[in-house]
């Protein structure tokens, strides 16, 4: 994949950039992988806004993504390279022998017409699943499972691979790309080689209307709202937030600070921890 840039004919594209979509080679989606998907738009079964900022955006039809690779010693030829609406990653549709269809998470330099297969005794090549206890070590993978047989949870966006580091027992030992390293079950599934798209990140919207098309709506800063609206709102002029560091709108600690449980149960599973971010709070100390 390649990014592709304008010419400055107006504000908008003069700094937007976008994907040159030279891998895709098909534009419809295959009709019985596709299904209806409502979008809450952020709102609950009442109608209330439970999450900000939601809302809009170009209707999608759901692909239907085969993230449990369950079909073993069954060969599946890669027949086509699909965008997908719902994830930055591409996706590939593969026909097994057997006649059935499904789609797949598109690896980096999987080509059409390449054959994959998933199960125990697959070769070690791009687009393969197999259990982490029979892939070697140092070998990227993606669309790892946390649960055997659950299907791939972790490490499915655009360009992303972790790293098989160790074995011992019954855990294997992966550096994920945040930079942390846990252990996952010997018989958890992953698939070889790192997921596609690699450039995604480097892409540049130019313009509000492209988040629109998105579904978000526009963000609002705190320190600009009243008193009434936000904690760091109010003051004359501009105004410090007044507080020892950044809150959110209901007065929790935001901006740097630890969200995830401190008894969850897969924290004795977490090798070391992912390395913690140097952003700053906007009028405020680092957490």
């Amino acid at each position: 994949m390649g990014i592709r840039s304008y010419r400055p004919y107006t504000p908008g594209t003069r700094q937007a950039t976008i994907s040159d979509f030279a891998e895709i080679t098909r534009s419809e989606p295959e009709k019985s992988l596709t299904k209806s998907k409502h979008r809450a738009k952020g709102r609950n079964n009442r109608g209330i806004i439970t999450s900000r900022r939601r809302g809009g955006g170009h209707k999608r039809l759901y692909r239907v993504i085969d993230f449990r690779r369950g079909k073993h010693n069954i060969p599946a030829k890669v027949v086509a390279i699909e965008y997908d609406p719902n994830r930055n990653a591409r996706i590939a549709l593969v026909y097994y022998q057997d006649g059935e269809k499904r789609y797949i998470l598109h690896p980096a330099g999987l080509a059409v017409g390449t054959s994959i297969i998933s199960g125990p005794d697959a070769p070690i090549e791009t687009g393969n699943a197999l259990p982490l206890s029979n892939i070697p070590l140092g070998t990227n993978v993606h669309n790892v499972e946390l649960s055997p047989g659950r299907g791939g949870q972790i490490v499915r966006a655009a360009g992303s691979a972790a790293q098989v580091v160790a074995k011992e027992g019954n855990y294997v030992t992966l550096k994920l790309p945040s930079t942390e390293v846990r252990m996952v079950r010997r018989e958890c599934y992953a698939t070889i080689g790192q997921v596609g798209n690699i450039e995604d990140r480097n892409q540049s919207l130019g313009k509000a209307g492209r988040n629109r098309h998105r579904g978000r709506r526009p963000k609002v800063r705190g320190s600009v709202m009243n008193p009434v609206d936000h904690p760091h709102g109010g003051g004359e002029g501009r105004a410090p937030i007044g507080r020892s560091g950044p809150v959110t709108p209901w007065g929790k600690p935001a901006l740097g600070s630890k969200t995830r449980k401190p008894k969850k149960q897969s924290s004795s599973l977490i090798v070391r921890r992912r390395r913690k971010s140097s952003k700053r709070g906007r009028g405020g100390r680092q957490s």
